[in-house]
């Protein structure tokens, strides 16, 4: 089944929307992980605070994913994520793009920049996941 494509820019300023959303997440998680974990100085605080973070991250897209296909800010821009055949995410293939996307963006954005080479405009962590994301 064929389906339309998101043009770059506009999953770009989706990106952006996305990241704003997430700030305010990451707030409220590292509100709650400071009130239960207040020794700041240990030596386990940093690395323990990271994991978390990523953690909460990974549940917030995961369950979105595989709950509708849409992100908030992927409602607002009206964008879904579908596997590559167009069925609904599951919940391996979710995980496996959020993991990619961690590695595509850490490495000076690499997942994201590919999407301007790709022959459908997808991102490198939706081709290796399987992924794709169309417009509704």
């Amino acid at each position: 089944m064929t389906y339309s494509t998101p043009g770059f820019w506009r999953r770009i300023i989706c990106l952006i929307y996305e990241f704003l959303l997430l700030l305010a997440i990451l707030f409220i998680a590292s509100f709650i992980f400071h009130l239960i974990f207040s020794d700041t100085h240990a030596t386990y605080f940093r690395p323990l605070f990271q994991f978390y973070l990523l953690v909460i991250m990974g549940y917030y897209f995961i369950w979105y994913w595989t709950h509708g296909g849409q992100t908030l800010a992927m409602q607002t821009w009206k964008m879904r994520l579908v596997s590559a055949d167009g069925e609904r995410l599951t919940k391996k293939q979710a995980a496996l793009r959020y993991l990619f996307a961690l590695i595509g963006i850490f490495f000076f954005g690499i997942g994201i920049i590919w999407a301007l080479f790709d022959r459908d405009h997808q991102f490198l962590h939706d081709r290796l996941a399987g992924t794709q994301i169309i417009r509704v």
